[in-house]
């Protein structure tokens, strides 16, 4: 046998798979419904990249399916924000697509809740912070991510975070990818409005913010359940419970859970909050994070009560509700100290408490002081476009309805002092942070809250036509005294 003829018939060594003649693909970093990922190296510029093999779904049309590659492209090209992986290039090849992004070495934070359990809640509400950012950079591009959720959030050793998959977002201005009957996304994380058929809006992927939200503090999913169909089932009809949250976290979870679209949180009110959870370490060390150590894979797939939806009446009832159920009911509300400077120690009212208050109907606006012992009712009432001391900027009219029997699920036992007190805490802040009051006047005010005394909640009515005595007051006054010449509440609630 000749030399050439040995040349011919050895072997060559095996290499790997290079896409585009440049992606030499060294191993797979994972796969899930949209394909298979893995770890490349950019022969030309010599840098590793994620590659995301994209593979055409049974029964779905070519054209539609390259239209969504390439608007993950454009989509992924309009977006700049550090919490957004970036996209290098896309190559079509061989029957499949494949979009080269940004590698990052991080688990998902599926896979840190898988490992470790709940996660500290002050670096949940970071977590938040940042995926927020994400998200408000993509929603003011026009685009609505769809698929929020722990698998496509990264989280790295350093805390930094990062949101991919925007492969199935759609640009608001760009209707024509509509699939007639076709859900896409995850269901335990896909808000009420979409399983109702209506399209998704930024408010969607807020939603879809907060059931993630929950999971990473919980450590189990709010809504997920067996089936599909009992899962979709639980986002329309039940309510979730928190017990490790604790204030602005937990306000912001429940504001973000709220089942009315125009009744949730906007991102804005939503930053705030998790802003001050963030930075704000609770007792017992709960602010220390949970290390992500070395990643196991890269885009890792992410494998009853009793519904309380007749209490949801208006959108201030759904968040008033949602609160109350993830704040006293758990029994662990706003540990420690407060990190909102303009709060002031919540007040009660009624017999045994701290001072008389006895709110009319005419207006929401007074002049007198919340000290111990002052009676403030109708007699102090002004006009609020007059000079006033006092403002009542919003409320919870009655926790219970006097007309619903003792089994009935309108019945509201007296929950206790702090935990009535860490509710109101929680609700009264986050109405003063969003759009209820002016927001060049909230510099200048404080708030606190006043909660009904015990006597005065189990107190039956004097008529059968009263509700209980239950109402949660939320009140502002001008820093370091003096009078408001104007209404500071732009909505009457």
């Amino acid at each position: 046998m000749t030399e050439e003829q040995t040349q011919q018939t050895t072997p060559r060594p095996a290499g790997p798979r290079v896409v585009a003649g440049r992606y030499a693909l060294l191993g797979e970093l994972g796969r899930g419904g949209h394909g298979v990922v893995w770890r490349a190296q950019d022969q030309v510029i010599g840098r590793q990249v994620a590659i995301k093999e994209l593979r055409l779904a049974d029964g779905a049309e070519e054209t539609v399916f390259t239209e969504r590659v390439l608007r993950e492209v454009r989509t992924a090209g309009r977006l700049n924000d550090p919490a957004i992986v970036t996209v290098f290039d896309v190559v079509a090849e061989g029957g499949a697509t494949y979009i080269v992004m940004e590698l990052v070495e991080a688990p998902t934070l599926g896979d840190l809740v898988r490992q470790h359990g709940a996660l500290p809640p002050q670096q949940v509400a970071s977590i938040g912070q940042q995926v927020l950012s994400a998200l408000q950079a993509a929603h003011e591009a026009g685009i609505v991510h769809r698929d929020v959720k722990p698998g496509n959030i990264m989280v790295g050793p350093n805390g930094r975070v990062k949101l991919t998959d925007f492969g199935i977002a759609t640009a608001i201005d760009d209707p024509r990818l509509t699939s007639s009957g076709t859900i896409v996304g995850s269901p335990a994380f896909m808000a009420p409005e979409r399983l109702d058929g209506r399209e998704a809006l930024p408010a969607s992927d807020l939603w879809s913010l907060g059931a993630t939200l929950f999971l990473a503090v919980e450590g189990k999913s709010a809504f997920d359940r067996p089936t599909t169909a009992a899962t979709m089932n639980a986002i329309l009809t039940e309510v979730p419970y928190l017990t490790r949250a604790q204030g602005p976290l937990a306000s912001a979870i429940m504001g973000l859970l709220v089942a009315n679209p125009d009744g949730r949180i906007s991102a804005a009110q939503a930053g705030h909050l998790l802003g001050i959870a963030a930075h704000n370490t609770p007792p017992g060390g709960m602010g220390t994070a949970v290390h992500t150590g070395p990643p196991p894979t890269r885009f890792a797939p992410v494998p009853p009560r009793k519904s309380r939806r007749g209490l949801w009446v208006t959108a201030g009832a759904v968040l008033g509700v949602l609160l109350l159920a993830g704040g006293f009911l758990a029994g662990q509300w706003w540990a420690g100290e407060r990190a909102d400077d303009a709060m002031l120690p919540t007040m009660i009212y009624g017999t045994g408490g701290d001072l008389d208050f006895d709110p009319g109907s005419s207006y929401r606006c007074y002049n007198g002081r919340l000290d111990p012992g002052y009676r403030i009712n109708s007699d102090n009432q002004v006009s609020c476009d007059k000079p006033h001391e006092l403002e009542v900027y919003d409320e919870q009219d009655s926790l219970g309805n006097s007309s619903a029997g003792d089994d009935e699920a309108g019945f509201v036992a007296y929950p206790g002092a702090d935990a009535l007190r860490r509710y109101a805490e929680s609700f009264c802040a986050l109405s003063f942070h969003s759009a209820t009051l002016d927001a060049d006047a909230r510099a200048t005010l404080t708030y606190r809250a006043l909660v009904p005394a015990r006597a005065e909640w189990e107190a039956a009515p004097e008529e059968s036509y009263d509700d209980p005595v239950r109402g949660i007051y939320c009140l502002v006054a001008k820093k370091g005294g003096g009078q408001l010449t104007e209404a500071v509440t732009r909505k009457v609630r």
